[in-house]
Parts: structure tokens; C-alpha cells; sequence
């Protein structure tokens, strides 16, 4: 019984490498319309590695679930979940950014051989989430919140990035996915909200008191609201919500 939430863990490890694979397996593609004008696109096969980042998540939330129903805690499966985590949340997401700085530059005349140092920054993501995973392991201070966005959740961001890409018809906003300085400041934040001590509430319910978890049924609210109404677009806003929620409450999290 004490190993299921192991199993549970690497579980999440392998839907993140599946991840990787389906990001490095769509290549970028050079097409012309019909008046000869060159455009640059992503396979549209690479939303399958968000799929499996999703899992991933799904997965992640039910090795801690398992592990308390069971009662099979350990440091060992705690060291195997930091390490899962960062492959599917860290090293996933920084493929996903890569194949999107890539698309960026290629755009441009002769971007198709981009040297690689350009892209070298989209990793910058993975090594603030093993920092902030780290940091974590050595911390008894967060079990009731939070210092610095959870690595899933950056993870969860990026993997949005795909789904909205493809099925938004909006031209501002797929101009700006595409734009490379806007992906530059994307990876500089986030990861710097990873390493940051923000207070950031926890989303486990211990219990269903409104008082204990207001700021949590205001967020689950918002979300359904945001989810029908702008789809795969609600992802950065509700990261967004998640992040002024916790700030606007940070005396509970802090």
C-alpha cells in the first residue's frame, strides 16, 4: 500500500516525458498562401503535449490524495514528487517555450537557423522550478500556503500556450504568443514568481468552512465563469485571479 503513491508520482513523470516527446516531434513548418507570402507554423499535433502536461497535473494532485488516504507518506515519495514535478511542470514547459521561440524567430528572414543561445532562456523556466522545488523540500513553513508560485501552476500557464494558439481567432492575441520579446518577459516572470516568497494560498480544501476558504471558493468560482466565457484563454487569467486572490489575502497565507 505504501508504494501506490509512488506509482502515482512516476506516473506524472512519464505523462511529462510523453509531453517532451510530442513537443520535439512537431517541427516548425514554412508554408505560402495563395499570393506566395511565406508563413511559419507549429505541427498542430504539439497541443497533445499539453494534454499530457494536464494529466500530469491530474496526477500529481492524486499521489497526495492517495497518500493521505492510505496514510503512506514519505520523504522518499516527497523527493519523487519534487522530481516528477519538475520534469513535467519545468523541463516540459521550457520545450514548449523553446518550439514557440523558435516559431518567433523563424518568421524573420534566415530565422530558421537561429543560433541557439537565443533559445538557450526558454530553459531558464526548469531551473527556477528545480530552485523553487528545492527550496520547497528544505521548508517546513508551507503547509498552509505557499512562498512563490507552485511549479504546476507555471506549468499549467505555459501548456496553455498551444491550446490558445490553435483555437483562438484572434490576431492581437496570437501576434503576441508569437512575439519573442513577449515570450522573453513571459519566462522571466513566471520564473521569477517560482523563486519569488510571494504568499500564494494553498488550494488543498482540509475542510468546507466558507471562512477557512473564501479566497478558494472565490477562485473556483471565477474560474468556471472565465472557462465558459473565454475558454482556453482562461488559463493566464485565472493564473492571473489566483495570484491577486492570494495577495489580497496574504495575511491567511503568509
Amino acid at each position: 500500500m505504501k508504494q501506490i503513491p509512488n506509482i502515482f508520482t512516476l506516473l506524472n513523470l512519464i505523462c511529462g516525458c510523453v509531453a517532451i516527446v510530442y513537443t520535439m516531434q512537431n517541427g516548425i513548418t514554412i508554408q505560402y498562401d495563395a499570393e506566395g507570402a511565406q508563413f511559419i507554423d507549429l505541427s498542430k499535433k504539439i497541443w497533445m503535449a499539453s494534454l499530457f502536461i494536464a494529466i500530469a497535473a491530474i496526477v500529481d494532485f492524486l499521489d497526495g490524495f492517495v497518500a493521505r488516504l492510505f496514510n503512506a507518506s514519505s520523504e522518499m515519495g516527497k523527493q519523487l514528487d519534487s522530481l516528477a514535478d519538475l520534469v513535467s511542470f519545468g523541463v516540459a514547459p521550457s520545450m514548449i517555450l523553446y518550439q514557440f521561440l523558435r516559431m518567433s524567430y523563424a518568421a524573420a528572414e534566415g530565422g530558421i537557423n537561429i543560433s541557439i543561445f537565443l533559445l538557450v532562456p526558454a530553459f531558464i523556466l526548469a531551473a527556477a522550478g528545480a530552485y523553487r522545488l528545492a527550496r520547497y523540500n528544505l521548508n517546513n513553513s508551507q503547509q498552509h500556503g505557499f512562498k512563490g508560485v507552485p511549479i504546476p501552476a507555471v506549468g499549467l500557464l505555459i501548456a496553455s500556450l498551444p491550446l490558445i494558439y490553435w483555437n483562438s481567432t484572434n490576431a492581437a492575441i496570437l501576434n503576441l504568443i508569437t512575439n519573442k520579446w513577449f515570450l522573453y518577459l513571459l519566462i522571466i516572470f513566471v520564473s521569477w514568481l517560482m523563486v519569488s516568497r510571494l504568499p500564494l494560498i494553498d488550494l488543498k480544501f482540509k475542510n468546507l468552512s466558507l471562512k477557512s476558504n473564501l479566497s478558494k471558493y472565490i477562485l473556483v468560482i471565477f474560474s468556471v465563469l472565465a472557462a465558459a466565457v473565454f475558454h482556453w484563454l482562461a488559463v493566464p487569467i485565472i493564473f492571473i485571479a489566483y495570484i491577486i486572490l492570494s495577495l489580497a489575502f496574504k495575511n491567511k497565507t503568509a
